[in-house]
């Protein structure tokens, strides 16, 4: 799964990274339209791509796909609601989107600026990573982005586009170039998520 794949202009990818890549665009696409089998998509996605930045000595990404996989399980029963009845029976009951207070907001950021200096100091002391500081930031803030969108935060949106226009320029550093077009995809998904909730969302 990891032999060269030849793409446009020259671009090189695996098989791997397309099936990741495919995946992950259905993710984001169902998220938008706010439907549960998003979270399947993406813990399918997030373990491929798991193997995808190790094989990159992305090891702040790499660890961020298994938090993904778990905090997917926990979103995906978030969304579905789990019923109080006596059957038991997991019921379509959605949570509504809503905004941050400003004091979550404040939370959100000092939140990512801790996780940047804790996982940036991790990755710089116990791995052989070459961009522990660009992978620490965009780690932490993928992680505080995963929390709104399972809480269904219109802010998550905010904290994606940030995240994924960075991403473009780091994978693009570090050759992924079908993953750099994907996240440069993803932050025009980001743009129209925030739209369509923000229109969902009480002012």
């Amino acid at each position: 799964m990891n032999q060269a794949l030849p793409l446009l202009f020259g671009f090189i990818t695996t098989p791997l990274e397309l099936i990741s890549f495919l995946l992950s665009v259905i993710t984001v696409g169902l998220n938008i339209r706010q439907l549960h089998w998003a979270w399947l998509f993406a813990i399918l996605s997030s373990a491929l791509y798991a193997v995808v930045f190790f094989d990159a000595r992305l090891y702040g990404d790499m660890a961020l796909q298994f938090v993904f996989v778990l905090v997917s399980v926990w979103g995906w029963y978030v969304w579905l609601g789990a019923s109080t009845e006596k059957s038991s029976r997991l019921a379509p009951i959605v949570p509504v989107v809503s905004r941050l207070s400003a004091r979550q907001r404040v939370y959100g950021i000092l939140a990512w600026g801790v996780g940047f200096v804790l996982l940036s100091w991790f990755l710089k002391s116990f791995t052989d990573t070459d961009v522990p500081y660009a992978d620490g930031f965009l780690t932490a803030g993928s992680l505080l982005g995963q929390l709104l969108l399972s809480r269904k935060k219109l802010e998550n949106w905010h904290v994606w586009i940030i995240v994924d226009v960075l991403y473009v320029g780091l994978y693009v550093y570090k050759n992924l170039m079908l993953t750099a077009i994907l996240y440069a995809l993803f932050v025009l998904m980001a743009i129209m998520g925030l739209r369509v909730w923000s229109k969902q969302c009480p002012k």
